[in-house]
């Protein structure tokens, strides 16, 4: 895939690494609770346009190698293709809890504290693998 002859996959990566983190840290200021309701659909919106950013870097990514198939013998693209594809399901888990998250905010209970639970292990999970995600692809293209 590709738009003007460039690859397709570092124009939509930058979608991926400037969401991905945004949403998570929203998500995390949602567990306050006095901003629960202020935050409840910037999260939900934010959770769902990091996880359609993140998976179309993982699939143009994937599409990139398949046209560039001399690269997947580079211990550094292959050490950013593991990590992108951990990154894909821990970030799919998130977008899923955040929208339970959301859709439940106002409940409280077993149900709010295990949501609470699930949504700041996830955010957190997408902040470490979105950073590990895009050093190892930047140590794959620079060095």
């Amino acid at each position: 895939m590709e738009i003007n002859g460039l690859p397709l996959h570092p124009l939509v990566v930058h979608a991926a690494v400037i969401f991905g983190p945004i949403a998570a840290l929203v998500a995390l200021a949602f567990l306050v609770p006095r901003w629960r309701l202020k935050l409840r659909w910037p999260m939900v919106g934010l959770a769902v346009v990091a996880t359609l950013s993140i998976v179309a870097a993982y699939l143009t990514g994937d599409n990139f190698l398949e046209h560039k198939p001399e690269l997947r013998s580079s211990p550094q693209v292959q050490t950013h293709e593991d990590r992108a594809g951990q990154l894909l399901w821990v970030t799919i888990a998130f977008g899923v809890i955040a929208l339970a998250a959301g859709w439940f905010a106002t409940r409280t209970g077993a149900l709010r504290i295990v949501l609470d639970l699930l949504l700041a292990v996830a955010a957190v999970a997408t902040l470490v693998l979105v950073f590990l995600t895009g050093e190892a692809g930047a140590r794959a293209v620079w060095g």
